[in-house]
Protein backbone atom coordinates (compact mmCIF):
# COMPACT_ATOMS: atom_id res chain seq x y z
CA UNK A 1 0.00 0.00 0.00
CA UNK A 2 0.80 3.65 -0.69
CA UNK A 3 2.85 4.74 2.19
CA UNK A 4 1.89 8.21 3.35
CA UNK A 5 3.66 10.05 5.97
CA UNK A 6 1.23 13.75 5.87
CA UNK A 7 -0.19 13.09 9.57
CA UNK A 8 2.98 11.46 11.90
CA UNK A 9 0.87 10.49 14.27
CA UNK A 10 -1.31 8.63 12.68
CA UNK A 11 1.06 6.86 10.85
CA UNK A 12 2.27 5.34 13.80
CA UNK A 13 -0.78 4.60 15.08
CA UNK A 14 -1.41 2.40 11.88
CA UNK A 15 2.13 0.99 11.91
CA UNK A 16 1.38 -0.45 15.52
CA UNK A 17 -1.72 -2.00 14.35
CA UNK A 18 0.29 -3.27 11.36
CA UNK A 19 2.36 -4.91 14.19
CA UNK A 20 -0.27 -6.64 15.77
CA UNK A 21 -1.24 -8.45 13.04
CA UNK A 22 -0.59 -11.41 10.72
CA UNK A 23 -0.13 -10.59 6.74
CA UNK A 24 -1.58 -13.83 4.64
CA UNK A 25 -1.01 -13.34 1.23
CA UNK A 26 -3.39 -15.90 -1.33
CA UNK A 27 -2.87 -16.33 -4.79
CA UNK A 28 -5.89 -17.13 -6.80
CA UNK A 29 -5.57 -17.68 -10.71
CA UNK A 30 -2.26 -15.72 -10.77
CA UNK A 31 -3.40 -12.85 -8.54
CA UNK A 32 -3.03 -11.97 -4.80
CA UNK A 33 -5.34 -11.11 -2.44
CA UNK A 34 -3.83 -9.70 1.09
CA UNK A 35 -5.29 -11.13 4.01
CA UNK A 36 -5.01 -9.77 7.75
CA UNK A 37 -5.68 -11.73 10.69
CA UNK A 38 -5.66 -10.37 14.11
CA UNK A 39 -6.97 -12.84 17.73
CA UNK A 40 -8.46 -16.05 18.30
CA UNK A 41 -11.87 -18.15 18.30
CA UNK A 42 -15.05 -18.20 15.95
CA UNK A 43 -13.55 -16.65 12.57
CA UNK A 44 -15.11 -12.90 11.99
CA UNK A 45 -14.62 -11.64 8.30
CA UNK A 46 -14.62 -7.97 8.22
CA UNK A 47 -15.00 -6.54 4.30
CA UNK A 48 -14.42 -2.98 3.95
CA UNK A 49 -16.18 -0.42 1.69
CA UNK A 50 -15.33 1.67 -1.85
CA UNK A 51 -12.08 3.19 -1.86
CA UNK A 52 -11.22 2.09 1.53
CA UNK A 53 -8.80 -1.08 2.44
CA UNK A 54 -8.67 -3.11 5.77
CA UNK A 55 -7.87 -0.04 7.70
CA UNK A 56 -11.82 1.01 7.64
CA UNK A 57 -12.03 -1.41 10.39
CA UNK A 58 -9.04 0.73 12.47
CA UNK A 59 -11.03 1.36 15.10
CA UNK A 60 -12.91 -2.18 15.74
CA UNK A 61 -10.24 -4.53 14.56
CA UNK A 62 -8.81 -4.62 18.12
CA UNK A 63 -11.95 -4.93 20.36
CA UNK A 64 -13.74 -7.54 18.22
CA UNK A 65 -10.29 -9.29 17.99
CA UNK A 66 -11.22 -10.05 21.76
CA UNK A 67 -13.51 -12.57 20.61
CA UNK A 68 -13.15 -13.62 17.34
CA UNK A 69 -10.15 -14.69 15.29
CA UNK A 70 -10.70 -11.54 12.88
CA UNK A 71 -9.98 -11.78 9.15
CA UNK A 72 -9.32 -9.25 7.27
CA UNK A 73 -8.70 -8.78 3.70
CA UNK A 74 -7.79 -5.64 1.22
CA UNK A 75 -10.61 -6.41 -1.09
CA UNK A 76 -9.10 -7.84 -4.79
CA UNK A 77 -8.67 -4.15 -6.58
CA UNK A 78 -7.73 -2.27 -3.49
CA UNK A 79 -4.39 -1.86 -1.11
CA UNK A 80 -2.12 -4.55 -1.53
CA UNK A 81 -4.07 -7.32 -3.36
CA UNK A 82 -3.95 -7.36 -7.40
CA UNK A 83 -6.72 -6.36 -9.27
CA UNK A 84 -9.58 -8.85 -9.71
CA UNK A 85 -9.78 -10.10 -13.57
CA UNK A 86 -13.23 -8.48 -14.27
CA UNK A 87 -14.73 -5.16 -13.97
CA UNK A 88 -18.06 -6.66 -11.75
CA UNK A 89 -18.80 -7.83 -8.66
CA UNK A 90 -18.51 -11.62 -9.68
CA UNK A 91 -14.77 -11.67 -10.06
CA UNK A 92 -14.10 -9.83 -7.23
CA UNK A 93 -16.26 -12.20 -4.83
CA UNK A 94 -15.05 -15.30 -6.45
CA UNK A 95 -11.55 -14.27 -5.30
CA UNK A 96 -12.31 -13.35 -2.20
CA UNK A 97 -14.22 -16.60 -1.50
CA UNK A 98 -11.75 -18.69 -2.80
CA UNK A 99 -8.74 -16.90 -0.64
CA UNK A 100 -11.38 -16.72 2.48
CA UNK A 101 -11.55 -20.63 1.99
CA UNK A 102 -7.93 -21.10 1.66
CA UNK A 103 -6.95 -19.56 4.94
CA UNK A 104 -10.26 -21.09 7.12
CA UNK A 105 -11.43 -24.32 4.74
CA UNK A 106 -14.25 -24.14 2.76
CA UNK A 107 -16.82 -26.22 4.90
CA UNK A 108 -15.46 -23.51 8.31
CA UNK A 109 -18.53 -21.82 9.52
CA UNK A 110 -17.93 -17.52 9.51
CA UNK A 111 -19.57 -14.40 10.82
CA UNK A 112 -19.23 -11.70 7.66
CA UNK A 113 -19.05 -8.12 8.47
CA UNK A 114 -19.35 -5.60 5.89
CA UNK A 115 -18.87 -1.97 5.49
CA UNK A 116 -20.66 0.07 2.67
CA UNK A 117 -19.63 -1.54 -0.93
CA UNK A 118 -18.31 -4.19 1.22
CA UNK A 119 -21.66 -4.74 2.76
CA UNK A 120 -23.33 -5.56 -0.91
CA UNK A 121 -19.90 -7.72 -1.51
CA UNK A 122 -20.92 -9.52 2.43
CA UNK A 123 -24.29 -10.37 1.38
CA UNK A 124 -23.20 -11.93 -2.19
CA UNK A 125 -20.54 -14.07 -0.29
CA UNK A 126 -23.17 -15.37 2.25
CA UNK A 127 -25.43 -15.73 -0.76
CA UNK A 128 -22.93 -18.17 -2.44
CA UNK A 129 -21.09 -19.47 0.70
CA UNK A 130 -23.15 -22.21 2.31
CA UNK A 131 -21.02 -21.97 5.83
CA UNK A 132 -21.87 -18.13 6.72
CA UNK A 133 -23.77 -18.22 10.15
CA UNK A 134 -24.24 -14.52 10.72
CA UNK A 135 -23.94 -11.15 8.39
CA UNK A 136 -23.41 -7.68 9.73
CA UNK A 137 -24.24 -5.00 6.46
CA UNK A 138 -22.98 -1.66 7.45
CA UNK A 139 -24.51 1.55 5.60
CA UNK A 140 -24.60 -1.35 2.91
CA UNK A 141 -24.63 -0.68 -1.05
CA UNK A 142 -26.95 -1.80 -3.52
CA UNK A 143 -30.71 -0.80 -1.72
CA UNK A 144 -31.18 1.30 -4.44
CA UNK A 145 -32.68 3.46 -2.45
CA UNK A 146 -32.46 7.71 -2.39
CA UNK A 147 -29.06 9.17 -1.31
CA UNK A 148 -28.69 12.75 0.63
CA UNK A 149 -25.55 13.90 -0.40
CA UNK A 150 -24.16 16.83 1.75
CA UNK A 151 -22.64 18.69 -0.71
CA UNK A 152 -20.48 17.47 -3.97
CA UNK A 153 -17.27 15.71 -3.47
CA UNK A 154 -13.87 17.34 -4.38
CA UNK A 155 -11.42 16.04 -7.17
CA UNK A 156 -7.91 14.57 -5.86
CA UNK A 157 -6.31 12.33 -8.50
CA UNK A 158 -3.80 15.19 -9.64
CA UNK A 159 -3.05 16.83 -6.80
CA UNK A 160 0.45 15.98 -5.23
CA UNK A 161 -0.29 12.83 -2.01
CA UNK A 162 0.41 14.99 1.10
CA UNK A 163 0.13 18.69 0.03
CA UNK A 164 -2.00 20.66 1.68
CA UNK A 165 -4.62 21.03 -1.33
CA UNK A 166 -4.65 17.32 -1.56
CA UNK A 167 -5.22 17.18 2.39
CA UNK A 168 -7.75 19.83 2.20
CA UNK A 169 -9.70 17.88 -0.45
CA UNK A 170 -9.10 14.68 1.76
CA UNK A 171 -10.69 16.55 4.50
CA UNK A 172 -13.85 18.14 2.80
CA UNK A 173 -14.82 14.92 1.08
CA UNK A 174 -14.87 12.76 4.44
CA UNK A 175 -17.01 15.64 6.23
CA UNK A 176 -19.59 15.61 2.77
CA UNK A 177 -19.52 11.83 2.62
CA UNK A 178 -18.24 9.90 5.02
CA UNK A 179 -18.04 11.24 8.68
CA UNK A 180 -21.14 13.56 10.16
CA UNK A 181 -19.39 15.66 13.27
CA UNK A 182 -16.64 18.06 12.15
CA UNK A 183 -14.23 16.95 15.24
CA UNK A 184 -14.46 13.23 13.90
CA UNK A 185 -12.55 14.24 10.73
CA UNK A 186 -9.64 13.61 12.98
CA UNK A 187 -5.92 12.98 11.44
CA UNK A 188 -6.68 9.30 11.55
CA UNK A 189 -9.40 9.40 9.39
CA UNK A 190 -7.33 11.63 7.02
CA UNK A 191 -4.59 9.16 7.09
CA UNK A 192 -6.67 6.19 6.38
CA UNK A 193 -8.91 8.11 4.01
CA UNK A 194 -5.84 9.42 2.45
CA UNK A 195 -3.67 5.89 2.46
CA UNK A 196 -6.85 4.02 1.25
CA UNK A 197 -8.02 6.32 -2.05
CA UNK A 198 -4.33 6.13 -3.45
CA UNK A 199 -4.32 2.49 -3.14
CA UNK A 200 -7.94 1.73 -4.52
CA UNK A 201 -7.89 0.58 -8.24
CA UNK A 202 -11.81 -1.62 -8.60
CA UNK A 203 -14.67 1.50 -9.76
CA UNK A 204 -17.28 0.30 -7.14
CA UNK A 205 -19.43 3.50 -7.86
CA UNK A 206 -21.86 2.01 -10.80
CA UNK A 207 -21.66 -1.68 -8.60
CA UNK A 208 -23.11 0.05 -5.39
CA UNK A 209 -25.59 2.13 -7.26
CA UNK A 210 -26.80 -0.40 -9.63
CA UNK A 211 -29.19 -2.15 -6.45
CA UNK A 212 -29.33 -6.04 -6.23
CA UNK A 213 -29.13 -6.34 -2.10
CA UNK A 214 -32.49 -7.03 -2.20
CA UNK A 215 -31.99 -10.26 -4.23
CA UNK A 216 -28.80 -11.68 -2.51
CA UNK A 217 -30.25 -11.05 1.35
CA UNK A 218 -32.80 -12.79 -0.14
CA UNK A 219 -31.28 -15.71 -0.77
CA UNK A 220 -29.11 -15.98 2.51
CA UNK A 221 -31.33 -17.69 5.07
CA UNK A 222 -29.61 -16.45 7.86
CA UNK A 223 -29.59 -13.86 10.62
CA UNK A 224 -28.82 -10.43 9.44
CA UNK A 225 -28.33 -7.19 11.50
CA UNK A 226 -28.51 -3.64 9.49
CA UNK A 227 -27.04 -1.18 10.94
CA UNK A 228 -26.90 2.84 9.66
CA UNK A 229 -25.67 5.80 11.11
CA UNK A 230 -28.88 8.65 11.35
CA UNK A 231 -27.27 10.98 9.01
CA UNK A 232 -25.79 8.44 6.40
CA UNK A 233 -25.63 10.24 3.08
CA UNK A 234 -25.63 7.06 1.26
CA UNK A 235 -29.34 6.42 2.15
CA UNK A 236 -31.93 7.20 4.03
CA UNK A 237 -31.92 3.97 6.92
CA UNK A 238 -35.82 5.13 8.49
CA UNK A 239 -37.04 4.41 4.44
CA UNK A 240 -34.40 1.99 3.37
CA UNK A 241 -33.76 -0.44 6.55
CA UNK A 242 -37.76 -1.33 7.06
CA UNK A 243 -38.25 -2.40 3.10
CA UNK A 244 -35.47 -4.38 3.58
CA UNK A 245 -36.23 -6.00 6.98
CA UNK A 246 -40.29 -6.24 7.10
CA UNK A 247 -41.43 -9.68 6.88
CA UNK A 248 -38.03 -10.98 7.89
CA UNK A 249 -37.78 -11.80 11.36
CA UNK A 250 -34.41 -12.87 11.56
CA UNK A 251 -33.43 -9.63 10.23
CA UNK A 252 -32.58 -6.55 13.02
CA UNK A 253 -32.37 -2.96 11.98
CA UNK A 254 -30.40 -0.26 14.25
CA UNK A 255 -29.76 3.11 13.47
CA UNK A 256 -26.78 4.92 14.97
CA UNK A 257 -27.85 8.65 16.18
CA UNK A 258 -25.30 11.66 15.67
CA UNK A 259 -22.94 9.26 13.06
CA UNK A 260 -22.68 9.55 9.29
CA UNK A 261 -21.37 7.13 6.32
CA UNK A 262 -18.47 5.63 8.04
CA UNK A 263 -20.51 4.66 11.25
CA UNK A 264 -17.60 2.01 12.56
CA UNK A 265 -15.53 4.80 12.91
CA UNK A 266 -17.24 7.65 13.84
CA UNK A 267 -18.98 5.60 17.07
CA UNK A 268 -16.28 2.90 17.43
CA UNK A 269 -17.75 2.19 20.90
CA UNK A 270 -20.78 1.48 20.45
CA UNK A 271 -20.65 0.03 16.91
CA UNK A 272 -18.10 -2.72 18.62
CA UNK A 273 -20.71 -3.27 21.34
CA UNK A 274 -23.62 -3.82 19.02
CA UNK A 275 -21.51 -6.63 16.49
CA UNK A 276 -20.48 -8.26 20.00
CA UNK A 277 -23.57 -8.73 21.17
CA UNK A 278 -25.32 -9.86 17.94
CA UNK A 279 -22.65 -12.59 16.40
CA UNK A 280 -23.39 -13.85 20.30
Amino acid sequence: MTAMAAWPLATEAVARLERQVSRHGVTVNDRTVVWRRLGQGAPLVLLHGGHGSWLHWVRNLEALAQHHEVWVPDLPGYGDSDSPAGTDIDGLVDATRSSLDALVGADTPVRLLGFSFGGLVAATLAARRPAVTRLVLLGPAGHGGVRRPRGELQAWQDLAPGSLQWSASMRHNLQMHMLHAPDSVDDLALQVHGQSCLAARFHSKKISRAGGLQQVLDVYAGPVLLVWGEHDVTGDPHAVGPQLTQGWPQRALEVIENAGHWVQYEKADTVNALVRTWLQ
